[in-house]
């Protein structure tokens, strides 16, 4: 959890959390990216980087290097209560599993997915014969 007891039943809350979230980003030398203000960006070298998101109090850091991402964590603790969750399993309906050993990663939204379907009554879906070539 981000945040901070002593914003909480303000009006403007989420927009003092988010400022002062972003100048501890900034002075630490991340960079907003432009598409998204919540995308921030650290770059190392050519291959070296991190990426922090935050979702309103929810964040995540993406990175090669874990002792950096340790580091950002410690001092991000100092500045804002947090609790580490460890590694995202899931995160904005995104099922997350990752094969460190097969530096593999693997994103799925079947829940979402399902989920949608069973909201407009999909789930079970009729067949039905069709003009148009299979192929």
């Amino acid at each position: 959890m981000l945040i901070e007891e002593s914003l909480y039943g303000l009006k403007q809350a989420p927009r003092k959390l988010y400022k002062k979230f972003e100048s501890f980003m900034l002075e630490y030398k991340f960079q907003k990216t432009q598409v998204d203000h919540c995308v921030f960006l650290k770059r190392y070298d050519e291959d070296e980087f991190l990426i922090l998101l935050l979702y309103v109090d929810d964040m995540m850091i993406v990175g090669q290097d874990t002792r950096k991402i340790e580091s950002l964590k410690k001092a991000l603790d100092k500045s804002f209560a947090m609790k580490d969750l460890r590694l995202t399993k899931q995160i904005l309906g995104m099922h997350i599993v990752q094969d460190r050993t097969k530096k593999v990663l693997w994103l799925s939204q079947e829940k979402y997915v399902t989920k949608i379907l069973e909201r407009f009554n999909m789930s079970e879906p009729k067949l039905v014969s069709s003009v148009l070539p299979t192929n």
